[in-house]
């Protein structure tokens, strides 16, 4: 199987690659003060029960849809995906968050490797006929590769998102979130697997705890992260 799409995965995925995420806690700011969790084990429970299970019954499915849809140059269906993903982000952080990240994204893509769908994606978000998610965004970006090679990369982004984001909110040390990823990308097969048997209506993630913090985040007295 050829692996000519793997250096640009790596090159789009590695932290060189500036988007801005250690800006944002994506929730995890906020839910380490209402919590109290302050160590290893709370990182880990954090992950098991709040973000695996959002990824695997909500992101993934919807990276599956913008996947599809990419490959296909559907750009109407990508449209219409966006908006949906703004609906359900309904923290206007995480919203936020989402748009920004998918429009610097797009605009380095657009930079150093263009395509007619890239492109046409960020007309019709000048246009304002779509917000813009980092997910649809990265679902068109890894529409010539293969679908099992974007979950997992999109997965890793997320949880490696966390733990950089956790060395600056808890005390944790990067060993001990080497740890941590290690045990998360343990469940990843089964996590991929569930998350393919999603269909567009069961799509979806009730996950209030997170959504609460996201919004008592945006009006913390103070705070390390955007969002």
């Amino acid at each position: 199987m050829s692996i000519d799409w793997l250096p640009f995965v790596l090159r789009t995925s590695d932290s060189l690659f500036p988007t801005g995420s250690y800006a944002h806690s994506f929730g995890l700011e906020e839910f380490v003060r209402l919590s109290g969790a302050s160590d290893e084990a709370a990182l880990r429970e954090f992950l098991d029960l709040q973000i695996l299970p959002a990824l695997t019954c909500q992101e993934l499915p919807y990276l599956r849809f913008a996947h599809t849809y990419s490959a296909a140059n559907d750009l109407s269906a990508l449209v219409i995906l966006d908006c949906e993903i703004n609906a359900w982000k309904i923290p206007s952080e995480l919203r936020s968050a989402s748009r920004r990240l998918g429009s610097r994204r797009l605009d380095i893509l657009v930079k150093t490797a263009p395509t007619p769908l890239l492109s046409a994606l960020a007309g019709r978000i000048a246009a304002g006929d779509m917000p813009g998610h980092h997910l649809t965004v990265s679902g068109a970006q890894y529409a010539a590769i293969p679908l099992e090679a974007a979950l997992m990369t999109y997965l890793y982004q997320t949880l490696s998102s966390y733990c950089v984001a956790a060395l600056k909110l808890i005390r944790i040390g990067q060993e001990a979130c080497q740890r941590v990823m290690a045990s998360c990308l343990e469940k990843t097969p089964a996590v991929l697997r569930d998350s393919l048997a999603v269909q567009r209506p069961q799509a979806g993630c009730f996950n209030p705890l997170l959504e609460i913090a996201s919004m008592r985040h945006e009006t913390a007295v103070e705070r390390l992260f955007i969002s």
